[in-house]
Order: structure tokens, then sequence, then C-alpha cells
């Protein structure tokens, strides 16, 4: 390995004390008397060799989909930061904990216990295991007879791991490869993941790299006998990673035990936490959970608030574009914005604005100078679109009301959805889902509160189109610069997204162009201010439940993105 690289081995640390309760780098570790417990003798869970299939076995495995299910809520585990500050950026870097132990000590388990007891919505689960490098053909062979060492440091990508978790920890997207187990070897397709309020990194080598160690907030050793550890690994590597029995017990003997008495329990040392007994010390679970929730607390940012106390004393910016006032567009104003006006005749005038409103955000599209021939032979200099594509970007619900006027104008356009909506508990706008299928799919459900949550659908390939992300209003702008950051996330251009709203207040306008100031603003109107409440004034009322003809309530917002859906 490279020198800046050198992995903390037996040889440069001194043998370790046994843990009785001391105190371990700033923090308590939590020890028991005794060895590992009778419940995982080896005779009882060796597990038997069976004729059946093997399970095809890859590093992302133990999270896909990526939930986690508690009995109140279920957790999405690929990652969503929630703290924005006023520039649209992440007001803090996340918290990360690093677990670390033997193979098979248990640490995803203690993990999901952490991720359970901590109770919020947004945290990345990153495995070690996906970071393995990619084997040359001598080394496949060896692999494949037991003979390659897995459980060395060399055998890790520390240079890819490093870059990625510094990317997560500054809230930014990664890609994560897939590590397939049964072949030894990289798939094609690799996974998005998000940055998050928490990251926790579980690996054996986990406190092998000193670049490593600088990215993590806490230090979590998972320290678990070693025959248990054996048991456990017997158990998984013939049942779900097709192996054989002799061949397991040649690899562990060695390497994995050789290795993790040079190289991975001498770093026990480095933890601030060590953990017996893996994901049964509730005892510990508890104490790490409280240090992260107070670190949590101090992290918290009241996003609209901010948004909404920043003077705005500055002019309209220049990448606001507000349709012509014509005698029309003020009288469909007056029409939809009359609290009398019925729901048809609500509907009616509405699509009506929309169809203005979508074609005049056509005219900011990229275009190329175009000759065609007439059907009189004569030649004609026109303009045709000069980009890859065009895909329509919804935030539900009341942004969807937008999606026929745009397919109206723009044939065969392709549309996607983002549901974002407040938070009952925290007041702030989030992302329900940051889940990528092939298909850029995600269709999970969970709760925040009372609210139900649903998906985000994205085409294929949207990094390389034009967007138009459509709302039907904007006060504070807090969803709208949420909804821009997911695009981003998925790699679209700043300068490729128009944010179409029929209505905005001068607060969001300045709030979203402040933060993304490639981002094309378009819309029919904006209104001077909001009030305590964050509604829009005048405004429009609840637009969502105007045209869905669903009940209001005291507790309307003008942010049409940020209501409970109703689907």
């Amino acid at each position: 390995m490279e020198s800046c690289r050198q992995p903390y081995s037996g040889a440069d640390m001194t043998t370790l004390p046994g843990y009785t309760g001391a105190r371990i780098s700033g923090c308590w570790a939590l020890r028991s008397d005794g060895g590992g417990s009778g419940e995982d003798s080896l005779d009882r869970l060796l597990p038997t060799v069976s004729s059946a299939p093997r399970r095809k076995s890859t590093s992302l495995s133990k999270s896909e989909p990526p939930l986690l299910r508690t009995g109140t809520r279920t957790i999405y585990t690929a990652g969503r930061p929630p703290w924005y500050n006023e520039h649209g950026a992440q007001s803090k870097d996340a918290f990360v904990i690093g677990l670390c132990g033997g193979s098979a000590s248990g640490k995803t388990t203690v993990a999901n216990k952490i991720i359970e007891a901590l109770d919020v919505p947004w945290v990345v689960l990153l495995s070690m295991d996906s970071f393995y490098k990619v084997l040359t053909a001598e080394e496949q062979v060896l692999a494949a007879s037991n003979d390659y060492n897995f459980d060395h440091p060399g055998a890790f990508d520390f240079e890819l791991l490093v870059a990625t978790l510094r990317k997560l920890k500054q809230g930014k997207s990664v890609k994560i490869p897939v590590y397939d187990f049964t072949t030894h070897s990289r798939h094609k397709d690799w996974k998005n993941l998000y940055g998050a309020s928490v990251i926790i990194f579980e690996g054996i080598m986990s406190f092998a790299d000193k670049e490593l160690l600088q990215l993590l907030d806490m230090k979590i050793f998972v320290d678990t006998d070693s025959d248990i550890r054996l048991v456990r690994r017997l158990r998984r590597d013939i049942t779900e990673r097709g192996r054989d029995i002799e061949g397991v017990l040649k690899q562990y003997n060695k390497f994995v035990k050789p290795a993790f008495e040079q190289y991975i329990e001498p770093t026990m040392r480095l933890a601030d936490i060590v953990v017996p007994r893996g994901g049964g010390n509730m005892v510990a679970i508890d104490l790490i959970v409280q240090h992260v929730q107070s670190q949590l607390e101090e992290r918290e940012l009241s996003v609209r608030a901010v948004l909404a106390s920043a003077p705005q004393t500055q002019p309209l910016p220049q990448t606001l574009s507000v349709l012509e006032s014509t005698p029309q567009v003020r009288g469909l104003h007056t029409i939809i914005r009359n609290k009398e006006t019925s729901r048809d005749e609500f509907i009616f005038y509405s699509k009506r604005l929309m169809r203005l409103l979508i074609e005049h955000a056509l005219t900011f599209l990229p275009s190329k100078p175009s000759t065609v021939q007439t059907p009189q032979g004569q030649e004609y200099e026109g303009r045709s679109f000069s980009g890859k594509g065009i895909t329509g970007v919804s935030i539900l619900r009341a942004g969807e009301t937008m999606e026929p006027a745009l397919r109206a104008v723009c044939k065969d356009v392709r549309i996607g959805k983002i549901l974002i909506q407040t938070n009952l508990d925290s007041g702030e706008p989030e992302v329900t889902n940051q889940g990528k299928h092939p298909a850029h799919t995600a269709r999970w459900t969970y709760q925040f509160g009372r609210t139900q949550l649903h998906y985000l659908r994205l085409p294929k390939d949207i990094s390389e189109d034009h967007v138009i992300l459509m709302d039907s209003t904007v006060s504070t702008g807090a969803a709208a610069m949420m909804a821009v950051r997911v695009l981003l996330d998925h790699d679209v251009q700043e300068e490729n997204i128009l944010l179409v709203s029929l209505l905005m207040a001068e607060l969001g306008v300045h709030s979203v162009a402040y933060a993304f100031p490639r981002v094309r603003i378009i819309t029919t109107a904006v209104d001077e201010s909001v009030d305590d409440l964050l509604h829009v004034i005048p405004g429009i009322g609840d637009f969502g439940d105007r045209y869905f003809g669903t009940d209001g309530t005291a507790n309307w917002s003008d942010d049409d993105d940020e209501d409970t859906p109703s689907h």
C-alpha cells in the first residue's frame, strides 16, 4: 500500500489491556464478564450442508431495498440531508459513526439497532464490503481455491472509500460499487447513495486507515467472542455465499484469524466505545444513541424560518421571467384568486393560465437554426430544439396539475414526480424517497408523524435532459430548493433546470435565485410578501385543496408542494 495509507497493525501498537469498564478515548467502554454465550454454541449453530440452490450474495444484499422497518416507522437508509441553509447547501456535515470489529461480530446488527433507536428519517448505511478491489486473473484463481486474503488491508480500495465517505459527509450523492462474493467481482451497475443526517460506516478495517479515521465522528468497536464469530461466519458463507465447510475453515485459519489479531483487534484502542456481545448489548447502544441525539440537536436548522427572516432588499433576479401581464392574464388571475370562484371555474381558468405559462417557459429552451423545405419546394429558415431531451418533473401534489399543459405542447415529453411535504414534527420540507432502481423509481411507503408518504420517480438518464420543474405556488422557496437539490443529486445540470410556478412570493424568488443562480425561474405573477404563517400575500389560497376539492384546514400552506398528499 502507498506510504500515505499505512494500516494500523500489531507491529506498531502496544499490547492491549483487558477492558473491564475502563475509559477509552473519552467514552466508557461497556464490558461484561465472561466469554461467549452458550446460545451460539458451535454444535447447535453449525449449518447443515444441503443441495439447495446457492443464493447470490452481494455487498448490498443486506440493505436491498434500503429500508429498516421498526415497530412504529420505516427508515430509509440510502440517505437524504434534511438540513439546508438559506444558500441551498447542507448546513453542517453529517454525523459519521464508524463501526469496526472482526468478521461476523455483529456490526450490521449493531448498526440497525442504532438506527432504530435514533428514530431519524434519513440515514446512510455504508458497508466496507462494497469496496473490495477488483481482482486480477491470478487473484481470481486464488480466491476460487480460498487462497486469497480478503482480510488484509491491501484487499480494500481505500482511495475510493475515503473519497466516497468524504462526499457523503458533505451531503453529496455518490455511486457505490456492488461486490459479488460468489464471483469475487464488481457488478457493472453501481448503486446510488445520498448524504444524510447520520452515516453509519461498518467494516472489518474501518479503523485501519488514518484518512478514514479523520472522517469518523464516533468510533465503535464491536467485540464478540471468537467462537461465536466463527460459527456465524460458517453459517453465512455456507448458506449465503455458496462455500463449503472445508473452504470456510481453511480461509478462517489461514487468513481471517491472523488478520484479526494483527490488524483488527489492535485498533480497539482507537474506539470511543467498545460494545461487547454486539446487538444484544442495549445498554451500550442506548449510550451511543444518547450521544448521537445530542449531536443532532445541535445541528437542527429551521430552514423556512431562516428564509422567511432573511432581508429581501435586492431587486428581483435576472433569472426570473414573469409572463407579461396582459388583460387576459390579469383576468385569469382575478378569477382564480377570487375566493368565491367555484371549483369548476377554478380548474378551467387555472388550466388556461398553466398553458400560457408552459408556452412561455418553452421559449427559454436552447434552440439552433434549422432549414426545412416547404410543400411549395421553398426553404424556410427556422429553429429547432438543440438539447438532448425534455423532462417534466412535478412536485406532488399540486405540481401534478401542470402536467397536462406540458404534455399538450411537448410531444412525447417524459414525466417524473417528486413528493415533498412538511414534516409535522419539525415543520420542515422533506423529500419522501431518494432510492433509484434501474428506472430511477422508488415505491416504498412509510410514515413521518401522522402523514403517509409515497414515491419518487424520475426517468432514466435524466441528467442529460433539460428539466421543467413544476409547482403551483412557491412562498419561502424551501420545498423548491429541496426539489432542485434532488435534481442536482441526479446529475442534472443547474443551468438546465427551469422552475415553473403559477404564483411566487418575492421571498421564494430570492431564496431560489440566491441558492441556485443558474436555475431559470418562470411564473405568471410575483406577490410581495408572506405572512407570519408563511402564506403568500395576497395569494391564491391552498391551490391543491381548491383544485382537487379536498377539505382545507386552518393550517393550509401556500407552498402546495409541502402539503399533505391526497392520492
